[in-house]
C-alpha cells in the first residue's frame, strides 16, 4: 500500500476524532491549547493502538482466509464508512466540554473502534504496520488538536461535513481494494 493511500486512510479514520474534537472546542468558553493537545494525545494514541491490535489479531488467521481477504477489507471499510456517513446526518451531540480521563478514554475508544477493523484489514494486505500506525496516530493527533481550535472558533457547522468526508474516503478505499484484487484496477 502506497504512502498516499495510508495517508488517505489516516485522514478518513481521523474524521470521527476530528468531529468530536470540534464539539469539544465548541463547548469550551475559552480556547486552551493544553486541552487541544490532550485531545490529540488521547485520540491519536488510540487511533495508533487500535489498528496495531487489529493487525496482531488479523495476522493470527490471515493464512486461513487469504482467498477472501479483499472481500473482508471491502466489507469492513464500507461498513465503517457507511456508519460515518449516517452519523454525519445525525443530529445527536456526542461530546461535552469535559476533558477528564474517564470522558476522554470513552471518546477515544469510541472513535477508534473503526481503526481496529482497519488493522485487521492491514494484516490481510501485508501492510507494514509500524509506519502505518505511526502515520495514523500523528495525523489524528494533528487533526484532533486542530479540531478543538476549529470548534472553538467556528462552531459545530463542520462536524457533519468531516464525518461525511471520512465515511466517503473509507468506502472509496474499500472499493479500490476490492477492484484491485478482482483485477479490475491495476
Amino acid at each position: 500500500m502506497a504512502v498516499w493511500e495510508l495517508f488517505v486512510i489516516a485522514v478518513g479514520l481521523s474524521m470521527d476524532a476530528f468531529a468530536v474534537s470540534i464539539c469539544k472546542g465548541l463547548a469550551m468558553k475559552k480556547m486552551s491549547w493544553k486541552n487541544a493537545g490532550l485531545a490529540g494525545l488521547y485520540f491519536g494514541g488510540f487511533q495508533m493502538l487500535m489498528p496495531l491490535v487489529g493487525y496482531l489479531l488479523g495476522t493470527g488467521f490471515r493464512d486461513k482466509i487469504t482467498s477472501i481477504d479483499h472481500w473482508i477489507a471491502f466489507v469492513l471499510l464500507a461498513f465503517i464508512g457507511i456508519n460515518m456517513i449516517k452519523e454525519a446526518f445525525s443530529d445527536e451531540e456526542d461530546a461535552d466540554s469535559s476533558f477528564d480521563v474517564k470522558t476522554m478514554l470513552i471518546l477515544a475508544v469510541a472513535t477508534s473502534i473503526d481503526a481496529l477493523a482497519v488493522g485487521v484489514t492491514f494484516a490481510f494486505l501485508n501492510v507494514q504496520i509500524l509506519p502505518a500506525v505511526s502515520l495514523i496516530g500523528v495525523t489524528t493527533f494533528v487533526l484532533s488538536a486542530v479540531g478543538v481550535r476549529v470548534g472553538n472558533v467556528f462552531g459545530s457547522r463542520y462536524k457533519s461535513k468531516a464525518e461525511l468526508a471520512g465515511g466517503i474516503i473509507l468506502v472509496l478505499m474499500g472499493v479500490k481494494i476490492l477492484l484491485e484484487h478482482l483485477g479490475i484496477l491495476g
